[in-house]
């Protein structure tokens, strides 16, 4: 007799849910928004910009809503063509929510931090430092071994590394 397997999660869903509370109290926006954020920003804005939060317009009256404002940190010029495209950005962002989530836009000028990606293998080695590296490598006899050294000493002695 089989029984059923429990749903497996993924370890994303699961900090998305550790993460939803916390960034829905202090900024009002969920990490839905913010990983989908390239597709709703568009390729023109994708790489300059990223929501920071929603300040939701408290209404007095119980069971009415009033749609927020969404603030956007964007990078020195760049701001001024968001500023132009503001209302196909409210419809994009109202079109993800699927309601009148939001009916403004605040721009502040900032620098969005982008991951560095950098490449894993350094560049090769080349006149004195290849020289000075080959000669460390003269008594190693294993080929893996060999190789993981020469790895370590392009790391050590290029030029990106100082």
């Amino acid at each position: 007799m089989s029984y059923p397997r429990k749903a497996e999660k993924q370890i994303s869903e699961l900090a998305n849910g550790l993460i939803d509370p916390v960034l829905a109290k202090r900024a009002g926006i969920n990490t839905a928004l913010l990983g989908s954020w390239d597709e709703i920003a568009g390729e023109d804005f994708a790489d300059c910009t990223r929501p920071e939060k929603i300040a939701w317009a408290r209404s007095n009256e119980v069971g009415t809503y009033k749609p927020g404002v969404l603030t956007i940190a964007c990078e020195g010029a760049r701001a001024l063509f968001l500023t132009h495209a503001q209302g196909e950005l409210i419809q994009r962002i109202n079109s993800f929510f699927g309601f009148a989530a939001v009916h403004q836009i605040r721009i502040v000028q900032k620098p969005v931090s982008q991951a560095i990606k950098r490449s894993r293998t350094p560049p090769p080695l080349k006149g004195e430092a290849a020289r000075k590296l080959e000669g460390m490598m003269e008594g190693i006899e294993g080929d893996k071994l060999r190789e993981a050294v020469k790895r370590l000493g392009t790391a050590v002695l290029g030029k990106g590394s100082r």
